[in-house]
C-alpha cells in the first residue's frame, strides 16, 4: 500500500517529534504555516488584530522580548510586573473617570475580564444580600461571553430586547429586575452594531435593586474617551464609564484599540472592597496559601509589559491621533456602504464598530462576504439579521478606498450571479 506525501506528513504530525530540528528549519516551518493567514499587517482584517503602526509594533515587540519568560503568578518574585499592572490599572482608571479607590487587575482579554466581573458580582450578591440563586439582566446585544459566564458560575439570565436604534428596551429591563438580580450588563459600545447603551439609566436601575452594574467597554475603553477629547459633538457619548455613580465595574481591552499585542485587558472595580470579590483565596491544601485574582494561575508577563510599553509610548496625544484617523475612516465606510443600493448599516453607530446588512433579498450579504474574501478581505459574520461585521482600526485607514472599490465589485459580482447565497460557516464573533 502506498501513501501520498500529504498523508505521510499528516501521519508524522500525530507523533511527538522523535528528533530535534535546527532552529532555522523550525522557524521556516512556522513561516510556512502562516502562508494562508489573513494579511492583518496590510489592513485586510476588520477585527482580530489591531495594528497601531510600525513604531507601536516595534516598541511592543521589544518589550515582549524583555518579558518573554516572566510569570505574574507571584509578583513578589517579579516586582516589575506588580508595578506594570498597577500602572496599567491606574492609567485606565484615570482615563475612565474612576473615583479615588478604584482598583483592578490586568487579565488575558475581554472574555476573562467579563468572566471575572460576573463572578465578582455573584460573590458580592452572596456576601452582602445572601443571594444564592442570582440572575443577570442583559440585552440581546450584550456579548456572548456573559452567557458563558452565567453557564460557568451558575447565574440565570434574563435577556431583554433592543429597540430599533439597537439600544436596550429600558421598560423591558425594568420588568426583568427583581430581588434576585445580581448584575445588570451595559455595553459601551455593544459589539454587533457599535451602539453605546444608556449606561446612566441602566446603572441607576441596578443600584435601585442593590445589584452590580458592569460596563463592557472592551471595544470602547480606549476609543470613546479620546473621541470625546477630539470632537465631543461629533463623537461624544452620554455618560458611560466609572464617572456614572451606579457603575460598579468596567472592562477595557488594551489589545484591541489600545494597540497592544494579545492578550491584555483591564478590569476595574469601583473600590478595593468590590475588587475583593474577584480574588480567590485558598489555604486548604499542602502547598500553602494560594491566592489568584484572575481565572489563570500562571500569567505571562509578556502581554502586560508590551501593553505598558505601548500605552507609555503613545500617551494621550498618540491615542487621539490614532482614534481620529480611525473614526474618520469608519465614517467614510458607513457613507460608502449606504451609498451601495441594497446595503445598509443598521443603527446609528458613531464610532469604529458597524455591521453591513442587506435590504435586498436578491443580494445575500454572506455572498458579498464570500466575494470580499476572494479578494483577500476578512470579515466576521453575525446574525440575526445576517451581517458582515467591521471593527475599524488604524491599520485599516490606508486601505479604505481599496476596500470600498472591492465592495462595489463584490456586489456587482453577486448581482451578476457569480456566487450563491454565501456561507454562514464561521459566523461567530469573539472578544479575543
Amino acid at each position: 500500500m502506498t501513501h501520498s506525501t500529504t498523508a505521510g506528513a499528516d501521519e508524522d504530525r500525530r507523533h511527538f517529534p522523535a528528533t530535534g530540528r535546527a532552529a532555522e528549519e523550525v522557524l521556516d516551518e512556522l513561516a510556512s504555516h502562516r502562508s494562508g493567514d489573513v494579511r492583518w499587517d496590510e489592513g485586510r482584517t476588520f477585527g482580530l488584530v489591531f495594528d497601531g503602526g510600525d513604531e507601536v509594533r516595534a516598541v511592543a515587540e521589544e518589550a515582549a522580548r524583555m518579558f518573554l519568560h516572566e510569570n505574574a503568578l507571584n509578583t513578589a518574585a517579579f516586582p516589575s510586573l506588580a508595578a506594570i499592572q498597577s500602572d496599567l490599572c491606574a492609567w485606565t482608571a484615570d482615563l475612565l473617570h474612576g473615583p479615588g479607590g478604584t482598583a483592578g487587575f490586568v487579565t488575558s482579554g475581554g472574555t476573562e475580564s467579563i468572566l471575572c466581573a460576573v463572578e465578582a458580582a455573584r460573590e458580592r450578591a452572596r456576601s452582602e444580600r445572601g443571594l444564592h440563586d442570582p440572575e443577570m439582566v442583559l440585552a440581546v446585544s450584550a456579548h456572548a461571553a456573559f452567557h458563558k459566564a452565567a453557564h460557568l458560575f451558575g447565574l440565570q439570565t434574563r435577556v431583554v430586547p433592543v429597540l430599533a436604534d439597537r439600544t436596550p428596551d429600558l421598560n423591558a429591563l425594568a420588568d426583568a429586575l427583581s430581588d434576585r438580580t445580581a448584575l445588570v450588563v451595559a455595553s459601551a459600545p455593544q459589539y454587533p452594531q457599535g451602539v453605546v447603551d444608556p449606561v446612566a439609566e441602566m446603572s441607576a436601575m441596578a443600584e435601585a435593586v442593590g445589584a452590580s452594574c458592569h460596563v463592557d467597554a472592551c471595544m470602547g475603553g480606549f476609543v470613546l474617551p479620546f473621541a470625546a477629547m477630539e470632537e465631543p459633538e461629533r463623537w461624544g457619548s452620554p455618560p458611560w464609564d466609572l464617572g456614572v455613580d451606579g457603575v460598579t465595574s468596567i472592562s477595557a481591552d488594551l489589545h484591541k484599540l489600545g494597540y497592544a499585542p494579545k492578550g491584555a485587558s483591564v478590569l476595574l472595580h469601583r473600590s478595593r472592597a468590590l475588587r475583593r470579590h474577584q480574588t480567590f483565596d485558598f489555604d486548604g491544601w499542602l502547598g500553602g496559601r494560594y491566592v489568584t485574582p484572575n481565572l489563570q494561575g500562571t500569567r505571562s508577563g509578556l502581554p502586560m509589559a508590551a501593553a505598558w510599553a505601548v500605552v507609555r509610548h503613545l500617551g494621550v496625544d498618540g491615542y487621539r491621533r490614532l482614534v481620529r484617523s480611525t473614526l474618520e475612516a469608519a465614517e467614510r465606510i458607513r457613507v460608502g456602504v449606504r451609498a451601495v443600493d441594497g446595503l445598509d448599516v443598521p443603527g446609528e453607530p458613531r464610532h469604529h464598530l458597524l455591521s453591513i446588512t442587506s435590504t435586498d433579498p436578491s443580494l445575500p450579504v454572506f455572498a458579498v462576504g464570500d466575494a470580499l474574501a476572494a479578494r483577500g478581505w476578512h470579515h466576521d459574520r453575525q446574525g440575526p439579521p445576517d451581517g458582515l461585521h467591521l471593527t475599524v482600526s488604524a491599520g485599516n485607514v490606508p486601505v479604505v478606498d481599496r476596500w470600498l472599490a472591492d465592495l462595489v465589485e463584490a456586489v456587482d459580482e453577486v448581482r451578476a450571479g457569480g456566487l450563491d447565497s454565501g456561507s454562514g460557516d464561521g459566523a461567530y464573533s469573539t472578544l479575543e
